[in-house]
């Protein structure tokens, strides 16, 4: 689609196509959307793989890619696709949206990668567990599960996060698996809030840190700029359609080339996203690195 349509300047989605399809469904989910089984105890599930010792080499470089999979129904095209060689092979950090548990286990397996999972609730679509996982080579402890704040306005739907210790080749990093609710769910306010309670816990940490996933817009990620981090993201559009979703925002990591992040091609149709992927260093030596050749990025 064109990227000519007018996006709000609050949370970067489509404003007259969103919000008359949100319309039509909040009239069907009046009377219609029942509410699901939600996952409200904030020490699980956590589901984590079998420790897998990393096995590559070991530079400063931290390769993070975010991919929305869309009910986990292709993970065949989904391993095939991460694997293939290019900018999305060889993550160190691997953030996925829309999954279930045995299919990030299966995609951990076929990728021979870590992983910790977290579902939010039993979609009411799927009658499957829907959450959001890190994958990673290397070793992932302090697994957390974090209770986002509010419900889909409908369906009363809770999203969680899942946040974990990496210890990478360039040192321990705290990433976060994030999927804020969608536009029909709730208003730009809640993605702030959202966004907010991840900036909120990640205060206690002096380690670098990488959030990542689905933002559901820009707000949030405006949010977590505004608390201090990188948006690295800022400039790669149309993740969905002519929508700008899916995003990347790091503290104590500064990008390692230029573009800052940039979004791949799903030549297999894994998904209606599109995968997002960055590499990062930690700054002293990426500023050496680049040079006066530094990209653009917020801050």
């Amino acid at each position: 689609m064109s990227g000519s349509k007018r996006r709000s300047p609050s949370d970067g989605t489509p404003q007259a196509g969103t919000r008359v399809a949100a319309l039509t469904i909040a009239l069907a989910c009046a009377t219609g959307c029942a509410t699901i089984a939600n996952y409200d105890d904030p020490a699980g599930p956590i589901i984590r793989g079998p420790v897998i010792p990393a096995a590559r080499p070991a530079p400063d470089d931290l390769r993070v890619v975010t991919f929305n999979l869309k009910f986990s129904e292709h993970i065949d095209r989904a391993s095939d696709l991460l694997s293939r060689p290019g900018p999305l092979s060889g993550a160190d950090l691997l953030i996925l949206q829309e999954m279930d548990p045995a299919s990030t286990e299966t995609l951990a397996r076929m990728l021979g990668l870590n992983y910790v999972y977290v579902p939010s609730t039993l979609h009411r679509s799927t009658r499957k567990d829907f959450g959001v996982a890190i994958l990673s080579p290397w070793v992932l402890e302090d697994t957390r599960k974090i209770l986002l704040p509010h419900l889909h306005r409908f369906r009363k739907m809770r999203r969680s996060a899942v946040v974990a210790t990496v210890r990478t080749q360039a040192g321990a990093v705290r990433a976060y698996a994030v999927h804020f609710e969608s536009p029909l769910g709730a208003g730009g306010g809640v993605r702030r809030d959202q966004a907010r309670a991840i900036a909120d816990d990640a205060a206690d940490t002096a380690d670098p840190v990488v959030v990542a996933g689905d933002f559901n817009g820009t707000g949030g990620a405006r949010e977590l700029r505004a608390a201090g981090f990188t948006w690295l993201t800022e400039d790669v559009h149309n993740t969905l359609g002519p929508m700008d979703l899916d995003h990347i925002l790091v503290r104590g990591l500064c990008p390692a080339g230029s573009p800052a992040a940039a979004k791949a091609p799903d030549l297999t149709n894994a998904s209606d996203h599109a995968p997002v992927w960055t590499v990062v260093r930690p700054c002293t030596a990426a500023a050496t690195y680049l040079g006066e050749r530094a990209p653009r990025v917020s801050r």
